[in-house]
């Protein structure tokens, strides 16, 4: 194969996510058996989590979706469609956040790569070539604009008690 000489299309894709539920978006592979494995996964891992999965298979170039909860199969499947990129996944969780999930999809042989792992606004920067589309990054939420002041931070860490996180 030769060296590309065509243009590569940047896009910015807004994820559709009106709940505020916790997403994660990643790249695998061999996702005829993939998208269920990674559903079984959170099961698994879980008790009582409520989830969707949907992953985009390059051949037949379609995306594969499945979950326990209706909204949850639809919103996914919608989202990793827009999307468009070969083995990328998309995964929403309820019942459960991502420090739950993160170390059994991470170690799942199939997963290539986390892009992210929130309940922020999120926007996916795809490149498209003539071959196909790829995710490059996520945008996560606002950019940063000061650094938190002393106040702020035993704010921070009180929540982190709150939720069973010693500090100090």
């Amino acid at each position: 194969m030769g060296t590309a000489t065509a243009a590569v299309k940047i896009e910015r894709i807004g994820i559709e996510n009106p709940e505020g539920k916790q997403v994660i978006i990643g790249q695998g592979n061999f996702s005829i058996f993939t998208c269920d494995d990674l559903f079984m996964t959170l099961l698994t891992t879980v008790p009582g989590i409520t989830c969707a999965v949907a992953m985009n298979e390059a051949v037949p170039k379609l995306t594969r979706v499945t979950g326990n909860e209706e909204r949850l199969k639809q919103l996914a499947g919608a989202n990793c469609l827009r999307i468009a990129a070969s083995h990328t996944f998309f995964i929403l969780l309820d019942n459960a956040f991502p420090i739950n999930v993160l170390q059994a999809l991470k170690a799942h042989p199939a997963v290539a790569t986390i892009f992210v792992a929130s309940a922020n606004q999120l926007e996916v920067i795809v490149a498209e070539t003539e071959l196909g589309r790829a995710v490059i990054g996520v945008v996560d939420g606002a950019a940063a604009t000061r650094i938190e002041t002393s106040a702020e931070k035993q704010e921070r860490r009180a929540l982190c008690e709150q939720l069973g996180y010693k500090l100090d």
